[in-house]
Formats: C-alpha cells, structure tokens, sequence
C-alpha cells in the first residue's frame, strides 16, 4: 500500500466549508475551538503570575552583538515534567524552562531567530543525560574566533544559575552555522534501569538479540499515524543488558540492570514497547521467538495489544556525531555545582531506598510474601493487568491500515494513493 498522508491545517476554515459541516461536526468544532481558548488563556494567565517584576533598565542592545553557532549538551530529569517539547497547554516542559533562561540571559532575542534544532524529544516522564541542541548564542568573540575559545562567555555557567535545579547545562561546543544537532546526529543511545526481581536475564538476552538490524518495527511503537508517519523501518545497531548494581549476596532479585539500546532514530514509545515484550519474555510467559514474530510484517501485520513499560526509568543517555570539530566545554565551577545537587538527590533517594528495604526485610522475615514471585517488572508495565495470562499473539489486534482509517474518518489526515 503506497500511501502519501498529509496533516490537515485546522488552523483556518473557510465559510463554505463550514456550511457543508454537518451538525455534528460544527459542535465538534465549536467543543474543540473552546477548549483551545482556554488552553490558551491557562497559558497567559501562568506566563503574567511568574513574569518577574518589571525593571527600569534599558532593553537589551542585540544590534552590537556578534553571535555563534552552539551545541550545548543539556540534562535533565523528566519525572516531574510534562515532556521536552513546549506544549499549548502548560509551561512545565523542558523546552519551556530552557527558552527562559536563555531569554533571560540574553544569549538569544528570541526563539524564531535562534535556528533552533534538538536533537531528540523526550516524553513526559523521560529523563535525559546527554540531550543535545543546536543554536545561535550571543557571543563576546569577533567573528567566531576559534583560537580565544576559553575567553568566551561561559554558557553553562550563565544558563544553570538560572534553570531549575533539575535542568542543567554540562557543556558546549563551537559548530559550523550549517551543522544541525537533529539532522547531523549519527546515533542516539537510551539506556532503561529496572530491578532483577523473578526475570529470566538470560531469555531476554537472547530476545533482544533479535532487534538488532534493519527492521520494520510497526509492532514495537505506538503508531504515529496522526503525524504523518507510516514508514516504521528503523536500524538498531547495539543492544546489550548489563547488571548495573548489585544490592548484596542475599539479594539478588534486587540486583539493578540497565539495558542500552543504540540506533540511528526511533519511533515513538518504540524502547517502552521494546521493554514491555521483554519484560514478558523474562517473566516466561512468552518465548524469545515472539520478537521475530512481531518483527515478521508480513505474516504479522496487526499490532496485538500489550502494555508497554514506565517512562521513569527511560534516560535519553547520549546523542552521537562524527564531526571531529565538535569539542566540549566543560566549566568546573559549574559541573561541581551539577554534581553536588546530583549527590544531594542521591542521598534522599537512597535513605528512601533503605528506608524501606528496611520494612520489606521486617516483613519477609515474618514469613510473609514467600509463597508469591516477586516480578518487579510488573510494577513498570503500565495498563490493566488480566486476571488470567493471554499470550500476546492472542490478543485483540489492529493495523497501519485501522489507524489510517480512523484518523481520515476524524478528518485529522488526507490520503494520496498513489
């Protein structure tokens, strides 16, 4: 099936349009333009409560600035936050946070001038360690003066003093004003952190094994039809799955691994609904094989229903480029104040941690809780969990086709057979 999908712009109708609307789809309409208004009212009414006092000062001369292409390499801890993308109907977003630092620094005039590229977008719940941007900065160099490069503005240093403490700046780079930190990337690395528990590693080593290479992965994503994606084929180069921490000799099922998975790109949800099929081989109910079978297309085209895996232990851990003029900036100063609040986090979580190992060694002395397994991943696997175990290729299934279909009939899409 050769389908060409183009997104319909809602943001103008004209009147004849309008006039073949049917009842139904005026209210739709109207429900919907409501809702957009007041999203967008939520959004002005936030932005005048945190605007900071207005100063007497002169605005900022942006004409006597010379500026420069950038990477800047940013992390973050996404559990507290609605996403990395700047949404209509919150301001608690990565993205967010990032722009008002560096409109408030004075690094840029605004978003539309600053040939802003990212190189991925993280969802809410995800966390990153190594998202990497692309952007023009002021800088207080002639004519990107490459020689001079330690007396520049100290970018990191600038951004963190005024981004939460839970978004920070780690480093920057210099770039050519054509380098793209989206379309340049080579690979991106995610790495996801789970406990031990019952899980067979072993099985879902070889599960895994399966992914790497050259696949259509329709059936490891949620479909993103609505966008204008219909082409799922994406290469998974490396993927491995390491004991990360080992929490002691009695202990194992607390042991903590960490699976890393690289590629090129990925689709969306693609390592939660990665995580999810393997976390179901792990628990031996189902076989390594059934990842060949989902990624068989041809025999298998309809996606069966599954519970993919938490956003929380997802980290986007690293954006890859070959350019070997990229060099990274550190600020000591600043990565000793990244690090300390990083510590400062740790020591909270990990007496939380203790805290209530502490209450489950009490109880399991007690003889309670011997008699049932322990699947932790189960914990991480969101969605309604049956009484009685369906085999997933069991399940209700749906295909590219259904959604295509539903999405024309919602008017959200426009096919092109060609």
């Amino acid at each position: 099936m050769n389908v060409q999908i183009k997104k319909q712009n809602n943001s103008t109708i004209n009147e004849d349009e309008l006039i073949n609307l049917s009842k139904e789809e005026l209210v739709s309409k109207i429900k919907a333009l409501t809702a957009h208004n007041f999203q967008l009212k939520s959004i002005i009414a936030k932005s005048e409560i945190t605007k900071a006092p207005k100063r007497n000062n002169k605005p900022f001369n942006f004409a006597k600035c010379t500026f420069r292409k950038v990477l800047l390499k940013i992390l973050y801890l996404g559990w507290d936050y609605q996403g990395y993308v700047v949404q209509e109907d919150t301001t608690n977003t990565i993205e967010h946070h990032l722009f008002e630092a560096l409109i408030k620094t004075c690094l840029i005039k605004s978003r539309q001038e600053s040939d802003y590229h990212r190189c991925g977008r993280t969802d809410k719940g995800v966390s990153s360690y190594g998202q990497v941007i692309s952007i023009n900065l002021r800088s207080k160099l002639l004519n990107n003066d490459q020689d001079n490069i330690k007396e520049e503005l100290d970018y990191c240093t600038m951004l963190n003093r005024v981004l939460p403490c839970n978004i920070q700046c780690i480093a920057w780079s210099p770039i050519l004003n054509e380098f793209s930190a989206r379309f340049d990337c080579k690979s991106r690395v995610y790495k996801y952190f789970f406990f031990k528990g019952e899980l067979d590693i072993e099985k879902m080593r070889i599960g895994s094994n399966h992914l790497l290479g050259d696949h259509d992965f329709r059936n490891f994503c949620k479909m993103d039809v609505g966008n204008g994606v219909t082409q799922f084929n994406r290469n998974i180069t490396k993927i491995n799955i390491d004991l990360f921490h080992k929490w002691g000799s009695n202990k194992e099922d607390y042991d903590s691994y960490v699976i890393t998975i690289e590629g090129q790109a990925f689709l969306w949800h693609q390592i939660r609904c990665i995580m999810g099929i393997l976390f179901l081989i792990g628990q031996n109910r189902e076989l390594p094989e059934i990842v060949k079978e989902l990624l068989d297309v041809d025999q298998n085209p309809r996606k069966p229903e599954y519970n993919m895996a938490s956003e929380i232990p997802l980290n986007l851990f690293e954006c890859n480029y070959d350019d070997e003029n990229i060099i990274w900036n550190y600020s000591e100063i600043s990565l000793n104040m990244v690090l300390e609040n990083l510590k400062k986090k740790l020591t909270y979580s990990s007496i939380k941690a203790n805290m209530l190992m502490y209450m489950i060694n009490d109880l399991e002395q007690k003889g309670f809780g011997e008699k049932k397994k322990t699947y932790f991943s189960d914990f991480l696997l969101q969605g309604i969990k049956t009484k009685n175990y369906v085999p997933v290729m069991k399940r209700q299934k749906y295909s590219l086709e259904d959604k295509i279909k539903h999405y024309t009939k919602r008017k959200r899409i426009e096919i092109n057979n060609q």
